[in-house]
């Protein structure tokens, strides 16, 4: 157990390098969800009624927010691996004595904590916001950030261990990436979208993610994820988002011990 330990710490401790060796690629992923902050909540705050979110559109849009900044750092984990597998690092980790299933949790894991840092960067701003500088509001938070991290990377994980090539990993990403945060009611209400798409939430880790982080900001009106007519409570959406990690880590696992993709 000590020795799987040890792997998964080492892989953390490697992603944390990465992170810190290039601050260039951090400040730029954060610069995204920054201007749209800024321009969003200043801009389209004037034409969306307080009532429309039961407050103001800059305080409901900021959980919006924390999700796009971990989102694209999360999901580099899965372009990671694949470029980790063309340059041979996987084959290297997979003669080390540490099992497969301790390599891919430290894999998820790693890409959990540098996602997880730089929503830690923007929580920071808080006031801008909309939010008061409450250690237990911004714990609870921080917390839940951590969560929402562990689900994307996971689920990031899972196209990357099945995909030969960069190019066509980062092509599903453009498809996928902003249809699933557009439709989780990051950036508007659920209730102003059609209908099907406010159904199709029920569907989507991220709509949870962000129902699950707004609840915890502070109490709103504007209607989260459904099932039917019952809205699911904050521990539900959690665990949901819990649950749909582990079932992604166990379809990567499944072909992460493949070894005709290992060591392709």
């Amino acid at each position: 157990m000590r020795q799987e330990l040890r792997a998964v710490r080492a892989l953390i401790t490697r992603d944390w390098l990465r992170l810190v060796a290039n601050p260039t690629n951090t400040v730029l992923m954060l610069l995204q969800p920054l201007l749209f902050l800024l321009a969003f909540g200043g801009g389209l705050s004037a034409l969306v009624p307080d009532s429309a979110v039961g407050g103001q559109y800059r305080a409901f849009l900021y959980p919006g927010i924390l999700l796009m900044a971990i989102q694209a750092p999360a999901v580099s984990v899965g372009i990671r691996l694949i470029t980790d597998r063309y340059n041979g690092n996987v084959r290297e980790l997979l003669v080390t004595p540490a099992r497969r299933s301790s390599l891919l949790c430290g894999i998820c894991l790693g890409g959990c904590a540098t996602a997880t840092a730089q929503g830690a960067v923007l929580l920071a701003l808080a006031p801008a916001g909309g939010l008061p500088y409450r250690p237990l509001l911004l714990a609870g938070l921080l917390a839940e950030l951590a969560l929402a991290s562990f689900t994307v990377t996971a689920l990031a994980l899972v196209p990357a261990v099945h995909t030969r090539g960069p190019e066509t990993f980062s092509t599903l990403l453009a498809l996928t990436s902003a249809p699933l945060l557009f439709g989780s009611g990051a950036l508007v209400p659920l209730s102003t979208l059609p209908s099907w798409v406010s159904t199709a939430a029920a569907l989507n880790p991220l709509a949870y993610a962000t129902d699950l982080l707004r609840r915890t900001a502070g109490p709103t009106t504007a209607a989260g994820v459904h099932w039917g007519t019952w809205q699911p409570p904050p521990a539900l959406e959690a665990g949901v988002l819990l649950l749909t990690a582990i079932t992604a880590l166990l379809c990567t696992a499944h072909r992460f011990g493949s070894t005709d993709d290992d060591v392709t």
